[in-house]
């Protein structure tokens, strides 16, 4: 379980504009910093991070919070996950992972015992002697890798027989460690080498460090290639190869190219082509466009080979079309060739010219599919469309629906209505399938607690369900997206108000010595969400001089998603005004807020004892209203005519 504790490490350790800064082109305003939105595709910079709060926002599509708010944001990834993404990144070593022992290895002995792997391949590669290094060298001089290369990629060879479980073992790593990396399999002679005569490629995380490998063997056996299954430390279907030395390349070019193989992507590094990346024995994942979509701003070229399994590959990217700002392209190598064998023949000037004439992925699978059908023929055509369909189903609903429905119209030579008929028909035909599955499952498990002993009703178990996690007992309840639809019930009136109590909000984050002294003011206005008032009390209730961020934590102490709302402030940063300006601006809103609805209040009341004539408490009530007026016209004299 991760602690509060663990939590507070992992925040002071995150430089928020460092971090930011890897995937966002900041620049300084005053004391905050604005870019264009990650989030979203925009030419005007509405990002704005606030490095002493370490909050940050999106004025744009309204995101917004603190750090672990934005690697979720960024990393697709729930609360506890990005504590531990950030803490992986600090090199912090969270409570969770030293009480794993009983369960399992800690992360950091995997990741050590990864690193040990690849110095040991990368030793037998350079250095070994026998019949299998030499293959090893022999495949990878044919490939153009001479040792430069190999070392620069720490390429290695896998023999097997118990050798790298055997140097492992000399170095202190437990069968429950290197089993945790799956670099091994159990039999009952005990653990053994999984890979074995291979040429083995390390997989990296986006730092660098050493997380899994794919084999290549160098013999008839099967598979051709072997990858590392997912462990603790790694996900194939997260991870990109050579990510981590492509990244940069993918900012100052804003496009990623994706080829299918680990030569592939060597050789187009080495030829100078130093944004490629290959996916993972798996086909693109929508986790995948996303990290690319951190970096590249532009777009994805997908380099196919021209077989089935490459139009299967250029399909299955199809669905994520609408799913990011970036422009999906494609290139197909002439002659059957692939990245490395077109480099090796023709260079790199030929093969720039081909990524240049990149043609739209749309286009390529349409007329990739085409290409089996005389559309002369009218059966054939309609066989065709039909076929098409269903490669457009997935994309039901979607904005790029229309124009593709066009486009397949016109080379099937039908119109535009006829297409968005046949997709909407195999959507249905492959929602009721899904539908039928479901339902399928949903018996079964009937079935099976049908026969399971009744057990006592506990709320919690019945949201989550009655499977334990993985590392034991069920999550914790995650502080962000669960703000509750607020804004939704007020009125415009409100939502103006609304937004300047927040204004306020903001203000006392970086400013809160200078909101102290209208403390007794503030005890007596109103607050739209009664959460802001919360937050507001927490953060005056701490001693003077207390830095920003302990009053975000402060805040946060008493409503979770307090990092989403503090950000929303946009008055400090865009008002040239003093500070002092600014928050006594903010209280007089409120409190002429305040006294409107107080002055309704009282005229209402006064509206209701009219009956009983003039008595004592409505003289109380008219005084009373008269003072509050006086205040409210006093206010009206000192703020702005518009308010």
């Amino acid at each position: 379980m991760i602690t509060d504790e663990d939590k507070e490490r992992v925040r002071q350790a995150t430089d928020m504009l460092q971090l930011v800064g890897e995937t966002v082109e900041l620049r300084q305003k005053g004391h905050d910093w604005w870019g264009c939105c990650p989030f979203h595709h925009e030419k005007s910079p509405s990002f704005h991070v606030n490095p002493t709060t370490g909050l940050w926002k999106c004025f744009g599509c309204g995101e917004g919070g603190d750090v672990f708010a934005y690697v979720m944001k960024r990393e697709s990834l729930s609360f506890p996950d990005a504590i531990r993404y950030l803490a992986d990144r600090a090199g912090i070593e969270l409570s969770e992972e030293r009480g794993r022992s009983r369960r399992g290895p800690k992360r950091a002995r995997l990741m050590d015992c990864m690193a040990e792997a690849r110095d040991y391949y990368e030793l037998i590669l350079m250095r070994g002697r026998g019949e299998g290094p030499d293959a090893a060298r022999r495949y990878l001089a044919g490939r153009g890798f001479g040792s430069d290369v190999c070392k620069r990629w720490h390429l290695g060879y896998a023999g097997g027989h118990g050798a790298l479980v055997g140097d492992l073992h000399a170095k202190g790593f437990t069968d429950q460690e290197i089993l945790g990396d799956n670099l091994a399999t159990s039999g009952r002679g005990g653990i053994r080498d999984r890979f074995f005569d291979r040429v083995m490629f390390p997989i990296c995380d986006e730092q660098g460090h050493p997380i899994a490998f794919g084999g290549r063997v160098l013999t008839d056996a099967k598979p051709k290639y072997l990858n590392t299954t997912d462990t603790p430390i790694f996900k194939k279907g997260k991870h990109l190869f050579a990510f981590d030395r492509a990244k940069d390349a993918m900012v100052s070019e804003g496009t990623a190219i994706v080829c299918e193989g680990y030569t592939d992507v060597i050789s187009m590094h080495e030829a100078g082509f130093t944004n490629a990346v290959a996916a993972l024995g798996t086909a693109l994942t929508l986790d995948h466009v996303r990290m690319i979509e951190r970096f590249a701003k532009r777009r994805i070229i997908c380099m196919f080979d021209g077989d089935a399994a490459g139009q299967r590959a250029a399909e299955r990217s199809l669905q994520f079309v609408d799913k990011t700002a970036l422009e999906f392209l494609c290139v197909v190598l002439p002659g059957g060739q692939d990245p490395a064998e077109f480099l090796a023949d023709h260079g790199a000037d030929e093969l720039r010219k081909q990524l240049d004439g990149a043609r739209p992925l749309v286009e390529f699978v349409f007329r990739k599919r085409l290409e089996g059908y005389d559309l002369d023929v009218p059966g054939q055509r309609a066989k065709a469309l039909d076929d098409l369909a269903g490669v457009l189903a997935p994309l039901k609903g979607s904005l790029a629906l229309d124009e593709m429905a066009q486009q397949l119209a016109g080379l099937t030579r039908t119109d535009k209505a006829e297409v968005l008929r046949r997709v909407n028909r195999k959507a249905s035909a492959a929602a009721s399938r899904e539908r039928a599955a479901q339902e399928q499952k949903r018996r079964y498990q009937d079935r099976s607690q049908a026969r399971e002993p009744a057990r006592e009703a506990d709320p919690f178990v019945d949201y989550y369900g009655p499977e334990p996690f993985s590392e034991g007992g069920y999550p914790e309840p995650e502080p962000y997206g669960q703000t509750g639809p607020v804004e939704a019930s007020l009125s415009a009136d409100e939502l103006r108000q609304l937004s300047i109590e927040r204004e306020l909000l903001a203000m006392m984050t970086t400013n809160l010595d200078l909101v102290r002294p209208y403390g007794e003011r503030i005890g007596g206005l109103n607050w739209v969400d009664s959460r802001d008032e919360a937050m507001a009390w927490a953060m005056l209730a701490t001693p003077p001089g207390t830095d920003p961020q302990q009053l975000v934590l402060a805040a946060q102490a008493v409503v979770p998603e307090a990092g989403q709302i503090l950000a929303s402030g946009t008055l400090e940063a865009t008002s040239d005004l003093p500070n002092e300006s600014k928050v006594e601006f903010l209280v007089d809103m409120m409190d002429l807020w305040t006294s409107r609805q107080q002055v309704r209040r009282l005229k209402a009341e006064l509206s209701l004892g009219r009956s009983n004539g003039v008595t004592d408490e409505g003289r109380a009530l008219f005084e009373e209203a008269t003072k509050v007026q006086k205040h409210i016209n006093e206010l009206q004299a000192k703020l702005p005519k518009r308010v």
